[in-house]
């Protein structure tokens, strides 16, 4: 499909219909799921909780004494019981859980059975080292099954776990173990990443001076690098799990004990520890997964994000694995060794659900269509997006080129705080509007208000925030409940503020403009950078786009843009001002960018969000800040020069 046939559909302003064969085999076809949910809201939730498997019922649904929510009061569980054992007692004991794919193409299928077993003996290892209920353990590995397990293990016998991100520096696991003053460490020799060896037991040591809660390290043997063992307190995971028994009953949790924390990207100061506990979140991954996924028992599921973020918590393991549902985890990246790794694994796993980042679409349409078209896609029958907007050409372009215009798109909007989905389209019910998350799912209030918490009509924007408690919902931030009660609910009472702006179009659909800090005031004017940043990106020359705003004498801010374009485009007279006129045409003249910058690469952060605040020191001629969490700091210098010339 050509350019031209993409620029028609964008300009069509069209609305994508569920295919009639899509709808009859749907999960979800009638809409009378909002009305039920809209009418008895508890007595929804009270139903979805059912498809869990319970060792005590609960006595009540909620209690909620704003901002402090405890759902499923009295009810007892345990998620790992969930996600492994109750699968055992049928077929699906022999059905795939994980496939894993590494990234040099080594491959291994854990079975839910063999899970049990792995998981049973991990959680042995951990009692051996002393782990009691309660305690706290931190992870730090790649994406390999021992990450799973080792989540799994940690919920089984209820020390709640703290998942730090493979790529993270020494210095920021430092501060989350410190943090969540966790008792044992479990990392790997290394990772694997584009053929090189990421150190990870090396940071972990440098991270460990000055860590003194941890009693043992478990080291995982991944990449065969050599590392330095301490006597006493490191021991290898396959040592212990030679020693282990395999049977580890699960214990009684409390609906409201703390699974995990997580602690929120981009953290600076003092790590914020956002806690989920067992009930509620189990509950509203496992329907929303369902549902939204439109998830059937032949399917093979892939979700390409990392397990060091909360997708990798919600929709790689806790939500899929409760659904009985196969798993792809893939270990690498998706250039490495070809820029067709994606379509590899799609063709080689015959994957039916792929559920991955804009970021990622918009870095597979600048290569071009010829990858994709290169595979075969044909298993695909439903697509996923997550982690920011997508704006409405790269949702075109993954419907055409990926979807191969069949398959239907659900565009999520959630956060880590959610711990679920909170709005996405239902695949087998709901229209979909290229750059909308449409609406909020069944049970859940969410709204678009102004300054002073009042809804906003029809075809306006303001601020996004949920107007009821929802199962998944945070319960505080760890060790510090007067920074959630000022962080979250501060703005209006009994209100959840998500930070987002937002507006809601005449069909009551919801577009997601981005952080409101991520906003410029242009002579008074409100300019969201997500706008200016998708209007860029509509033009064909363009791939990728940041925008921020600068000081202006005049206007009090303007816009400046960093804009990377399409493989095989070359910058060209006029460029610049054809982006501006391009932008002002879309938006408005306002919001015509007074400075446009090319370059190869933007400031990401390792799961894929670009770092504007970056952006904004280089172009204030500030000092640039933490440039710890970036994928590759030496993008961001590269940058300061070119802007400085």
């Amino acid at each position: 499909m050509g350019e031209e046939r993409l620029e028609g559909l964008l300009e069509e302003n069209r609305v994508f219909k569920p295919g009639a064969e899509f709808q009859a085999q749907a999960a979800v076809q009638e809409g009378k799921v909002y009305e039920e949910a809209e009418s008895d809201r508890l007595g929804f939730w009270g139903k979805a909780a059912e498809r869990l498997s319970w060792f005590r019922p609960w006595e009540k649904v909620l209690e909620w004494e704003p901002p402090f929510a405890q759902w499923y009061v009295g009810g007892k569980l345990n998620a790992s019981y969930n996600c492994i054992d109750r699968h055992l007692a049928g077929w699906r004991r022999n059905k795939a859980a994980i496939i894993f794919e590494g990234e040099h193409g080594d491959s291994r299928v854990l079975t839910y059975q063999n899970l049990y077993r792995e998981v049973n003996k991990f959680a042995n290892v951990l009692k051996s080292l002393g782990v009691e209920k309660g305690d706290r353990v931190t992870i730090y590995l790649p994406m390999i099954p021992e990450a799973a397990i080792a989540m799994l293990a940690c919920a089984r016998i209820g020390a709640p776990h703290s998942v730090v991100f493979g790529g993270f520096s020494a210095e920021a696991l430092r501060d989350r173990i410190n943090d969540a003053q966790a008792k044992v460490l479990i990392t790997s020799d290394g990772s694997f990443r584009r053929g090189s060896v990421v150190p990870l037991k090396e940071n972990a040591d440098t991270a460990l001076a000055g860590a003194g809660s941890v009693e043992h390290v478990i080291v995982v043997q991944r990449t065969g690098s050599e590392v330095h063992m301490q006597e006493g307190r490191d021991l290898w995971y396959h040592e212990q799990m030679q020693k282990a028994a395999v049977e580890c009953p699960p214990e009684e949790m409390d609906a409201e004990d703390m699974l995990f924390i997580l602690y929120t990207s981009g953290t600076t100061g003092k790590p914020k520890g956002v806690v989920h506990t067992t009930g509620g979140y189990m509950v509203g991954v496992s329907t929303t997964h369902e549902w939204i996924f439109d998830l059937k028992e032949e399917d093979v599921y892939w979700c390409t994000a990392d397990v060091g973020w909360i997708t990798g918590h919600s929709y790689i393991v806790y939500g899929p694995l409760a659904n009985g549902a196969t798993v792809v985890m893939y270990e690498g990246t998706p250039d490495y060794p070809a820029k067709d790794r994606f379509w590899e694994i799609v063709e080689k796993y015959r994957v039916t659900i792929l559920y991955t980042a804009p970021t990622a679409i918009r870095t597979f349409m600048k290569w071009g269509p010829s990858y994709p078209e290169s595979r075969d896609l044909s298993s695909l029958r439903v697509l996923g997006t997550v982690g920011e907007p997508i704006n409405p050409e790269a949702w075109i372009w993954y419907h055409t080129y990926i979807g191969r215009e069949r398959c239907p798109i659900v565009d999520t909007w959630w956060q880590t705080e959610t711990g679920m989905i909170m709005m996405a389209p239902l695949p087998g019910l709901t229209d979909l509007k290229p750059g909308s998350c449409t609406v909020p799912f069944p049970g859940v209030k969410v709204e678009v208000v102004d300054h002073d918490g009042q809804p906003v009509p029809k075809g306006s924007g303001g601020y996004l925030v949920v107007r009821e408690p929802w199962p998944a919902m945070l319960r505080t931030v760890y060790g510090d409940n007067d920074r959630y009660v000022q962080t979250y609910w501060g703005n209006w009472p009994g209100i959840y503020f998500t930070g987002d702006g937002a507006k809601w179009d005449q069909d009551g659909y919801f577009w997601v403009l981005g952080r409101v800090d991520d906003v410029i005031n242009v002579s008074g004017h409100r300019i969201g950078t997500a706008e200016v940043e998708s209007a860029l990106v509509d033009h064909p020359a363009v791939a990728e786009a940041a925008c921020i705003g600068k000081n202006h004498e005049v206007k009090g801010q303007a816009v400046a843009a960093f804009v990377t374009l399409k493989e095989g485009v070359e910058t060209r007279n006029g460029l610049v001002d054809e982006l501006k006129a391009h932008v002002a045409k879309k938006i408005g003249a306002l919001a015509r960018p007074d400075d446009i910058f090319f370059t190869a690469e933007l400031p990401k952060t390792r799961s894929g969000k670009i770092m504007r605040r970056l952006l904004r020191d280089i172009a204030e001629g500030r000092a640039l800040g933490d440039t710890t969490t970036l994928a590759d700091a030496s993008v961001v210098q590269t940058l300061k020069e070119q802007y400085q010339e």
